[in-house]
């Protein structure tokens, strides 16, 4: 469960440091940084969820949708308690931290800090964070690890067609 914990605790301050460091920036230049030709620094906030869902919660929403993200971090941690596998305690503990990183803000500043905008061809992908990062790196650990890494061997089938 440390293992876990430990990655949760990076990935939340290393969101914070990063929304603080950049959100610092852009205001005092007070401009969208090119980065790369697919690649910007912009300023977004976004009050809902991913992609900007459930943004016409209002005031409440801040209070909803935070709670939500707890309740779902305390079942991960749960979840974590009882994990024996290490890559599944990075994951859980990656997708924690990002929870954690997006509540900060939401109960903070109510709405969360968004400012990775990747484009191409005048496409935009939505703008996002670290938070937003870790937690597709950790549900897309979690559904590998279930996927490809661990095969469940008690329901292996012999030769014969019998549960060995």
């Amino acid at each position: 469960m440390f293992i876990g914990l430990a990655v949760a605790a990076v990935a939340a301050f290393l969101d914070q440091v990063s929304k603080m460091l950049v959100f610092g920036y852009l205001s005092e230049i007070n401009s969208v940084v090119r980065v790369t030709s697919f690649f910007n620094l912009v300023p977004a906030w976004n009050t809902g969820v991913s992609f900007s869902m459930f943004n016409d919660l209002g005031g409440a929403g801040v209070y909803i949708l935070s709670a939500f993200s707890l309740v779902v971090a305390g079942f991960l941690v749960y979840w974590l308690a009882r994990e024996k596998d290490r890559l599944m305690q990075v994951a859980l503990g990656l997708v924690i931290g990002g929870a954690v990183g997006n509540v900060i803000d939401r109960l903070r500043i109510g709405a969360v800090f968004d400012f990775l905008d990747f484009h191409l061809s005048g496409h935009h992908w939505p703008a996002f964070n670290l938070a937003d990062s870790f937690i597709c790196i950790g549900a897309v650990l979690i559904i590998c690890n279930g996927l490809i890494f661990n095969c469940d061997n008690s329901a292996a089938v012999s030769d014969k067609g019998f549960k060995k």
